[in-house]
């Protein structure tokens, strides 16, 4: 068994994978548009992912923008994290990934180790650990 987050997007997925490809060093596979779907869905949205993979050495995740009559509403229901390497690596993923967005907590010193939490530019949750 493997369980693992889909992101959900309203139109701007793409920008959101690229943004976290270039974050992360992986590759965005598996690409898939509205183009062909048979799937009911204005002609300006049929350019929006209906389904990507974003991949590399220790990230995978999945996520597509919502067709436009579906209901996405922000919430803190769900958090990605992530388990840095080492504490300067934390700060980096931290900073880039709350740039735009919003810092909770700021990435710093705590009794396990180091952590942080944000909301970025694109309304998805990011706990950042370095547990020393």
């Amino acid at each position: 068994m493997k369980v693992q987050a889909y992101l959900s997007f309203k139109g701007n997925c793409q920008e959101a994978l690229k943004f976290y490809s270039e974050l992360f060093d992986a590759d965005i596979i598996n690409r898939q548009t509205y183009e062909d779907k048979k799937i009911d869905v204005p002609s300006s949205y049929r350019d929006k992912l209906q389904h990507a993979e974003l991949k590399g050495k220790n990230v995978y995740f999945m996520a597509y923008d919502v067709s436009p009559d579906t209901p996405l509403n922000s919430g803190n229901q769900c958090q990605m994290s992530i388990e840095a390497s080492n504490t300067e690596e934390g700060k980096r993923l931290f900073e880039a990934l709350s740039e735009g967005g919003q810092v909770h907590h700021n990435y710093r010193e705590r009794e396990w180790g180091y952590f942080g939490r944000c909301t970025d530019k694109f309304g998805i949750g990011w706990m950042v650990n370095h547990n020393q």
